[in-house]
This record gives C-alpha cells, sequence and structure tokens, in this order.
C-alpha cells in the first residue's frame, strides 16, 4: 500500500494539479487510489496477454469494462471490492493464457505513466481517462444486451499501447481513436435505450415530494429504475429521480408507472447537503456516489460498480428488496414537501432527446430562415463544487430570446429550473434538455441534421459549444467532438490538469478549444 496518491482524473483535483496526499478532495483514499492504479497495471498485464495471442472472450471484454469503470470517479471507494477485482483479471489472464500456450503478461506499473515525460503522459491520460469514460457507457449497453465488438476490441488495443513507450505521433491518432469509438459506443446505448424504453417526450417534472414512503434513485442505469419501479409496483412506495437520472421521465416505457413522481434534489456535488436527514433510501446506480455523511448513511444502498466500505450492496441479480424495506420503514414525509432548483423554480422539463427534436427539425429551420432564431448553444456537461461554475447560469440567463440553448448531462441543473419561455414567434421551447451525458450522441445527431438541412458542415451552423467537464465521461465526450473535427469549443470551468502545455497548444491551434472566461465576453464573442 502507498502512504500518498497521485490521481488528477477530475476537474476537482487539488489546486488544480493532482492529488498527493492521504485522500483525494473526492474522498477517495491512498489506498484505495494505489488499487485502483495496481487495477489498472493489472488491465494492461490482461490487454498483454491478449496482444501476445490470448483469445479474448466476451467474459474478457466484459470484465475489462467492469474494471475501467470501477477506476471511474466517485464509482468505488472501497479496497475489498477493487482487490476483487484485481484477483477476477488475473485469473482471467492467466486462463486466457494457459488456453493459448503462452506466458501472461505481468501487470503493468502504471506509475510508469505519471512519472513519464509531461507530454506523453498527457496523451496517454487523454487515452486512458478517455476509455475510462467510454466503458460507463459500454456498461450500461452491455446491461441492455447490446455489445460492439470494434470498441470491445479496442479497449484492448488501447491498454495495451499505454504499457508502451509510446511518442507524440504514435499517441495523438490513438487519442483521436478513443473519441471515434466513444461516438460508435454513445450510438450503442442510445439505440439501446430507446428499444429497451421508448424514444424521450417532453415531459414536465415536479421538484415536489409527496407524502409517504419513497426512494430516491440516482446514476445514469436506466435498467436498474426499471427493475425498482418494477418492484415497486403496488407497494405504496414512490420513486423520485435524483440528478442525471432526470431524463428517465421523459420515456414512455419509464414514465408509464404512476408512482414515478418526481425529482428530488439538484446535481451530485449538494448530495451531502440535500439527503442529509431524508426519511427514505437512496439508491446508487452509477457515479456520482460522495461518501456518505452520517446524517443519512444509514439508508444508502448501491449496486453495479459502485462500492462504498459499510454500505449494503444490490448484486447482480437486482433484487432491490431490503431498499424498498427500507423505505417503507422509514415512511416517508408526512405531508407533501415544497421544493426548488438554485433559481427557485418548482419544475423542470426533460425529454428532449434527438427523436423529439429532429421531429421539429422542419420547424427550426424555418424559424432560422425567418431570422426568429438566431444561434444555438450548447451548454452543458458536469456539474461539480468547484467556485465558478455560476458562469453557466449566468451565461444561460443572458443569452438573447432569439437564441436557443440544448442542455444536458448534470451541468443542467445550475439554470433547467428557469423559466426561458419559447422562441418568439414560434412554438420552440428556448431551452431543451437532450437527456443524460452520454446523450451527447442525440445532440450530435441533432447538430449533423441541422447542417444537411441547411447543406453545410456542423462547423459553419450558427452553433456554439459551451461545456462543463468534472470527470472521465465528459473526457471522452471531448474527445468525440475533436473526432469529428468540432472546432472553437469553449471548456470550463478550469482546463484538466493533466493536458500539458504543448497538448494544450496542440488542441487550440488545430481545434480552437479556449477556456471559458465570462459570460458577457463569451456570448459577444459567440454571437460575433
Amino acid at each position: 500500500m502507498s502512504n500518498e496518491m497521485f490521481c488528477f482524473q477530475c476537474e476537482q483535483t487539488a489546486s488544480c494539479t493532482a492529488c498527493t496526499g492521504h485522500a483525494g478532495v473526492c474522498g477517495k483514499t491512498a489506498e484505495v487510489a494505489d488499487d485502483q492504479d495496481k487495477l489498472t497495471g493489472a488491465l494492461i498485464g490482461l490487454a498483454r496477454t491478449c496482444a501476445k495471442g490470448a483469445q479474448a472472450t466476451d467474459e474478457t471484454y466484459g470484465l475489462v469494462i467492469d474494471g475501467l469503470f470501477t477506476t471511474v470517479t466517485n464509482v468505488n471507494f472501497n479496497d475489498e471490492t477493487v482487490n476483487a477485482l484485481i484477483d477476477r483479471i488475473h485469473a482471467e489472464s492467466a486462463a486466457l493464457a494457459s488456453a493459448a500456450g503462452i506466458d501472461a503478461a505481468a501487470d503493468y506499473d502504471v506509475a510508469n505513466i505519471w512519472n513519464d515525460d509531461e507530454d506523453i503522459r498527457s496523451l496517454k491520460s487523454l487515452i486512458l481517462f478517455g476509455l475510462r469514460g467510454t466503458s460507463a457507457y459500454a456498461s450500461h449497453a452491455r446491461v441492455l444486451g447490446k455489445t460492439d465488438a470494434v470498441a470491445d476490441a479496442f479497449f484492448l488495443e488501447a491498454l495495451a499501447a499505454l504499457g508502451e513507450e509510446g511518442s507524440m505521433d504514435s499517441l495523438l491518432p490513438l487519442v483521436i481513436k478513443t473519441g471515434e469509438v466513444n461516438l460508435a459506443v454513445m450510438g450503442l446505448l442510445d439505440a439501446a435505450n430507446t428499444g429497451a424504453f421508448g424514444t424521450p417526450e417532453p415531459t414536465e417534472v415536479t421538484l415536489d415530494v409527496e407524502a409517504g414512503p419513497f426512494i430516491v434513485i440516482t446514476g445514469h442505469d436506466l435498467g436498474d429504475i426499471k427493475a425498482l419501479l418494477e418492484q415497486t409496483e403496488g407497494r405504496g412506495v414512490n420513486v423520485y429521480t435524483h440528478s442525471e437520472m432526470l431524463p428517465a421521465h421523459g420515456y414512455p416505457e419509464l414514465k408509464k408507472y404512476p408512482h414515478l413522481k418526481g425529482n428530488f434534489g439538484t446535481a451530485w456535488q449538494n448530495q451531502r447537503t440535500e439527503f442529509a436527514n431524508i426519511p427514505a433510501p437512496i439508491l446508487f446506480t452509477t457515479n456520482c456516489l460522495m461518501p456518505p455523511a452520517k446524517s443519512y448513511a444509514d439508508r444508502v444502498f448501491t449496486t453495479g460498480e459502485v462500492s462504498f466500505p459499510g454500505t449494503p450492496h444490490i448484486g447482480a441479480d437486482k433484487d432491490f428488496t431490503p431498499v424498498i424495506e427500507r423505505a417503507l420503514e422509514l415512511g416517508g414525509y408526512s405531508e407533501t414537501q415544497r421544493f426548488t432548483g438554485i433559481n427557485g423554480g418548482s419544475k423542470v422539463t426533460t425529454g428532449f432527446g434527438q427523436g423529439t427534436v429532429l421531429s421539429i427539425a422542419g420547424d427550426v429551420v424555418e424559424a432560422v430562415k425567418a431570422g426568429k432564431i438566431r444561434h444555438f448553444f450548447l451548454v452543458g456537461g458536469c456539474d461539480g463544487a468547484r467556485n465558478g461554475r455560476n458562469y453557466y447560469t449566468d451565461f444561460v440567463k443572458q443569452t438573447p430570446s432569439d437564441t436557443v440553448i440544448l442542455t444536458l448531462a448534470c451541468g443542467k441543473y445550475r439554470f433547467n429550473d428557469l423559466d426561458l419561455g419559447c422562441v418568439p414567434g414560434t412554438s420552440i421551447p428556448r431551452l431543451l434538455d437532450v437527456g443524460q451525458c452520454n446523450d451527447a450522441y442525440g445532440a450530435i445527431q441533432i447538430a449533423v441534421a441541422l447542417a444537411g438541412a441547411f447543406e453545410c458542415g456542423v462547423n459553419d451552423l450558427p452553433l456554439s459549444m459551451v461545456l462543463s467537464w468534472y470527470e472521465q465521461k465528459a473526457v471522452c465526450i471531448l474527445l468525440t467532438l475533436l473526432s469529428l473535427g468540432i472546432q472553437g469549443i469553449k471548456l470550463g470551468p478550469t482546463l484538466p490538469a493533466f493536458v500539458s502545455p504543448n497538448v494544450l497548444n496542440f488542441l487550440v491551434e488545430n481545434y480552437r478549444i479556449a477556456p471559458t472566461t465570462t459570460p458577457e465576453a463569451d456570448l459577444a464573442e459567440l454571437l460575433g
């Protein structure tokens, strides 16, 4: 075990440089950080075993995805479950090597990456963190029975490359390919979600919580909320979404359950305040878990890759009976509670996925041609606790009435309770919630369709992207946008600590990436 950690994969990393003490800002201990590095090293070793000639199986790919997902920020704080996963990876590598008649490759020491030349370290970090983000989307798709052979193979290819010396010339194409593969995986998940739960529909969601027993479900896994809704049907227990689970309300096969009542709270970083003393259990299906405060720790349940020491975990059978029984025991509120978003709104609207937006594409195009819509802004990404994120609230508030804001992921909680109305002279809402972070695929398809309608490239559209990032799923989405050649992205609230000056210069020169400044200055620039 290491007495000190090194981790700089998320936006909140200490001093915008790296978490290097006995615990990270996220609450991850040095021991868990060390174990997660060992887990990554074991995955690279498994990939090298396959590169030597061992034949990977579907189980191998599933294990690689689980291993990568486990290391995403705010997923796993439990050294026992991390070490159990390492043991499984070692066993898989040994079995594959034995079947191929070769020796299994040794684990890789990930410290070699952290201690490498800063540009090589930067590029390898972009690849590794991008893989971690993509693994989350691949995991959700896999739960719904959807896999992609090309993506599965790429996980092993890229992991093996991380264990080699590498150069700028060899790693830059791999960075871009990571973005290309992530686009395919997000497309796979989009098809899996709509295939299982229907095409999202615009849906108004209350922030009130009714009297009686209830469960708060957070994370991203729609399969989990479907199972919970089925198991709570007729039990007198209501279900409320939290953070990135909000878009569940737009899916026909989920919204049909009358006990899916509304949305509780705002984005993930507020959970320790919002969950304090609530008379209900909280089920974490994916990130973002924060170390539970004493005021509600006895009501937290985890499932999937999420794990925290001493917290009850629901296994692969997805039997949520313990969660339901805890909800009945706690009893909920005695009367309806009125809650608001951070701007005082009492409701939010979701469900403007690509299916809905593309169905009114003709109206949108006509509104642009008629001069009623001047510009589109994609304002989305991760929320977080660092100062400066009020930029996104102020930016949206200051956008002119003849502009449309597309949003996705939990960053929208900075402004999604604002009533922006419709574009004057049209029935087109000014604020369109496309969905979760993985629904960036849908936002991309909307942009591509608009470009097709105007017979131009995406970069020629009156469209600007103003993004916020926090963890690795935002990294892989950024890489996807770069792989598509998207220019002029504004990124904040800080630039990633793992991007070296030379790599940043490359991104600025080739993609015109720029940090956010002030809402006033950025709006003036983007509107020309």
